[in-house]
């Protein structure tokens, strides 16, 4: 099953017969822009942190206290939360990737993830602000591209 496109879809001349390329509807493009700015920079940016932590030999305990989260915890196990970072932001690329395929696991992954991230952007204030505008956008145009014109009656 193909996630939808634009009805101007074109057709192009593959080795294949039957083929067709289709364009991919903008909005489905737009959350992959953002859903990719997310992984790469706010959740790629934070592992690749993590790696240079890491290589200077700074302790946890003096990493926690330059970073400020709303959740003690997060303050006190900072090196473990910038790991799943990394794994998150791998995930959040691999779906990006997928919907730009036009491939609906990707889109399924991409939708879990936003959904994922708008329940614990809370825990992760200030940092969850950005979080939530980026993965809310995401959420409401692959919503707009799965439900189209429908309407709720």
């Amino acid at each position: 099953m193909r996630i939808m496109t634009t009805a101007d879809a074109t057709t192009s001349t593959n080795t294949r017969p039957g083929a067709t390329k289709t364009k991919l509807d903008w909005r489905l493009r737009s959350a992959s822009a953002l859903l990719l700015i997310q992984g790469i920079f706010m959740e790629g940016g934070v592992f690749i942190g993590f790696l240079v932590l890491a290589a200077l030999g700074v302790s946890q305990q003096d990493a926690g206290t330059h970073f400020s989260f709303i959740v003690p915890f997060f303050q006190e196990h900072l090196f473990l939360m910038m790991i799943m970072s990394g794994i998150f932001g791998a995930l959040r690329i691999t779906g990006a990737i997928g919907v730009l395929r036009n491939k609906m696991w990707g889109y399924a992954l991409s939708v879990i993830n936003c959904v994922v991230t708008m329940v614990l952007m809370i825990f992760m204030l200030p940092a969850g602000i950005a979080d939530g505008l980026l993965s809310g956008a995401a959420l409401v145009l692959l919503l707009m591209v799965f439900y189209r014109g429908k309407s709720i009656t």
